[in-house]
């Protein structure tokens, strides 16, 4: 009887040992402890690794790190000329794996769906797309692209931390075009930049 017990008791523990794959964070939630402040601490974040949950006090979610793949077709975007801009590009982004980064994507993506997760993430990089255009006028976006790509990149990567994702890749397809009789704006170039975290 007393084996019977013990056997069980083993494996109920061993039941709540939980493994995190390389594709995805291990998110635990409940009593997890404080912060370096003393702070109670909304979740705990495990990437390649494993954790005991508690029962009872501790539950836990995975979030999946597979990346997501956003078409942003910008148009009538305002130029610092006020010349308005079309700007068709694609963004691929991820939920990150920075410690500080990762606590906030437990905090803000858990338990959303990919396709919430990517309407938050397009809302955020069409505002900053706005953003970086209403600063540059239409000759130095067309004549010096790697600028504009690295103001692109680093404001809608700034951003897309605070909800606790990286950017990953960004393309520009085909071509710029603005909307005047006298300037029209093109390459056939597609400029990429990959940044991984």
């Amino acid at each position: 009887m007393i084996v019977v017990v013990l056997f069980a008791a083993i494996m109920a523990i061993l039941s709540r040992y939980r493994k995190c794959p390389s594709d995805k964070v291990l998110v635990i939630y409940g009593k997890v402890g404080t912060d370096k402040n003393g702070q109670a601490r909304s979740a705990r974040c495990i990437h390649g690794g494993a954790a005991f949950i508690v029962p009872i006090i501790q539950s836990y979610e995975y979030m999946d790190l597979t990346p997501i793949s956003i078409n942003v077709d910008l148009k009538n975007a305002l130029s610092k000329q006020n010349i308005r801009i079309d700007v068709p590009s694609r963004f691929t982004v991820g939920i990150s794996t920075e410690p500080g980064v990762m606590q906030n994507a437990a905090e803000r993506l858990l338990g959303l769906k990919l396709i919430e997760i990517q309407e938050l993430a397009k809302d955020i990089i069409f505002g900053q797309l706005r953003l970086i255009i209403a600063t540059m006028d239409i000759e130095e976006i067309n004549s010096d692209r790697d600028k504009f790509l690295l103001a692109v990149s680093n404001n809608v990567e700034i951003e897309l931390k605070k909800i606790g994702l990286k950017l990953i890749n960004v393309n520009w397809f085909h071509n710029f075009s603005s909307h005047t009789n006298n300037i029209i704006i093109t390459s056939r170039r597609v400029i990429s930049q990959n940044r991984y975290v």
